[in-house]
C-alpha cells in the first residue's frame, strides 16, 4: 500500500485550524484533557483459565456480531452477507434483504447494531460501504428483521465527501444511553488532513438519532461551515466502539500507522489530534508528525507500539469470569490475540494480558454476550466464531 507522509508545513496548518475549532467550543463545559499516556507496557501472556468452544466456522471473514433476544447470533461477513448462528449450527442461507455493498481490499459490510427497543420494534442497523472504486464512502441503513430477511430497509446516513479507494471506514456503531447512535469514520488513509477538516466526515465520530436525524445537542450543530452530526474529531481509523452504560464512558480504539494504536475515552466536541500529534510513524519510517502533544489535543489512555491493530471492544461485566469484571476487551489483529486491559476501582489501567494468542488467530471482534461469555470472530477466508468460558 503506498502512504503518504505529510510534510511539516501540512501539520502546522492543521494545527491553526484546530486552534480555531478549540475556541469554537471553549465555553462547553467538558472534563478537563488527559495526561499524557505512559510508555507502552508489555502484557502478560495468558494460556490457563479459559477454554475455546468453536460455535461455527467457514464464514467469509466474519467482522461483527449481535445477539438476538431469543439467544441466535447474526454476523456479517465483510463480502455483503449477513449470517446467522441458531442451534450451535451456521444456517447455511443468508438473511435477504442487505444492501448492495461496495466490496474489495478493507471494504465491505460491517457492523450489526441491535435497536436498544428491538424486542419491540425489530429494528437493526447495519454499516457499511457503498458506490465505486472511485467513489465511496460509508453508510448506515436500518430496517425491520422479522426472523428472515431484512423488511424496509432505508438507508439513513451517507458520509461525505466520497473518496477513492477501499481503506480506513471505521464503521463501528453504538448506541447512547439517549437513544442516539454514535458511529467511527476513518480518514479514508489517503485523505488523513480530512481528520482536522469540520467540512468533511471523514476521521470524526458520528452521532445521530435513531432515525438517522442530527441531535440538537450536538458540539457543532449551529456552527457556519462545519457538519452537524460531527461529535468528535482527529481519528485515524477507528475500529473499536463501546457504551459502557455503569461508568457513562464511551470507549474508542484505533489503528496507528506503524505504532501508535490508541485507547481513547470520547468526550463530545473534542479533537483526537489525528494526524497533528501521534504516538506512531508512517510506515516509510518518516515522522508523520513531529508532535506527541499539543495544547487543546486530547491525549490518549493508553497506546499500543508496535501496533496490535485493534478491532473490536467489549467491556465484561458478566458473572462467569468474576475476576475480569469492569475490564475491557480489544481484538488484535496484528498480533493475532485478546488483549484484556485491566482497569481499578478508578478506572485507571493496571496491567494487560494477552489471551489466544497461541491460536495464531487475527481477532476482528469481540462481544461481551448476554449469556455472560465472550464471544469473539476471527478475520479469515474460513472464519470461525468463538465462545470464550471459563476452564472447567
Amino acid at each position: 500500500m503506498k502512504h503518504r507522509t505529510c510534510a511539516v508545513s501540512s501539520v502546522l496548518g492543521a494545527i491553526v485550524t484546530v486552534a480555531v475549532a478549540a475556541a469554537s467550543i471553549a465555553d462547553a463545559p467538558s472534563p478537563p484533557f488527559r495526561a499524557p499516556p505512559p510508555p507502552p507496557q508489555p502484557a502478560k501472556v495468558v494460556t490457563t483459565g479459559y477454554k475455546v468452544v468453536e460455535i461455527a466456522k467457514g464464514l467469509d471473514h466474519p467482522w461483527s456480531m449481535a445477539f438476538l433476544p431469543d439467544g441466535a447470533i447474526l454476523v456479517t461477513e465483510r463480502v455483503g452477507r449477513l449470517r446467522m448462528i441458531r442451534g450451535g449450527a451456521l444456517l447455511p442461507e443468508p438473511i435477504q434483504g442487505v444492501p448492495a455493498v461496495h466490496t474489495g481490499s478493507q471494504a465491505g459490510l460491517f457492523d450489526v447494531v441491535l435497536h436498544p427497543k428491538f424486542a419491540e420494534n425489530g429494528l437493526l442497523y447495519l454499516t457499511y460501504a457503498a458506490g465505486t472504486a472511485a467513489a465511496n464512502g460509508t453508510r448506515v441503513a436500518r430496517a425491520h428483521f422479522d426472523g428472515k430477511a431484512l423488511r424496509d430497509l432505508e438507508v439513513i446516513f451517507k458520509a461525505a465527501p466520497l473518496k477513492d479507494g477501499d481503506y480506513h471506514y471505521g464503521a463501528r456503531f453504538a448506541f447512547l444511553a439517549d437513544g442516539t447512535f454514535v458511529l467511527t469514520m476513518g480518514e479514508g488513509f489517503e485523505y488523513r488532513e480530512r481528520a482536522q477538516d469540520l467540512t468533511s466526515d471523514l476521521g470524526k465520530m458520528i452521532r445521530l438519532n435513531d432515525d438517522g436525524t442530527v441531535p440538537l445537542d450536538n458540539p457543532f450543530v449551529g456552527q457556519a461551515s462545519v457538519r452537524p452530526e460531527i461529535y468528535s474529531w482527529g481519528h485515524r481509523n477507528p475500529q473499536g466502539l463501546l457504551f459502557d452504560a455503569p461508568s457513562g464512558r464511551l470507549y474508542e480504539t484505533e489503528h496507528g500507522p506503524r505504532g501508535g494504536d490508541e485507547l481513547n475515552i470520547i468526550v463530545a466536541g473534542r479533537n483526537y489530534g489525528w494526524p497533528v500529534i501521534t504516538y506512531g510513524m508512517d510506515y516509510s519510517g518518516a515522522y508523520v508528525s513531529p508532535y506527541t502533544r499539543r495544547p487543546g489535543l486530547e491525549q490518549p489512555v493508553i497506546y499500543w507500539t508496535p501496533s496490535i491493530a485493534p478491532s473490536g471492544l467489549a467491556i465484561y461485566r458478566g458473572e462467569r469470569f468474576p475476576a475480569w469484571k469492569g475490564d475491557l476487551f480489544v481484538g488484535a489483529l496484528a498480533f493475532q490475540h485478546l488483549r484484556r486491559v485491566h482497569f481499578d476501582e478508578r478506572g485507571e489501567v493496571v496491567g494487560q494480558e494477552e489471551l489466544l494468542s497461541d491460536r495464531h488467530w487475527r481477532i476482528r471482534d469481540v462481544r461481551a454476550a448476554p449469556d455472560g461469555y465472550l464471544y469473539v470472530c476471527t478475520d479469515e477466508d474460513d472464519g470461525r466464531v468463538l465462545r470464550i468460558e471459563p476452564a472447567d
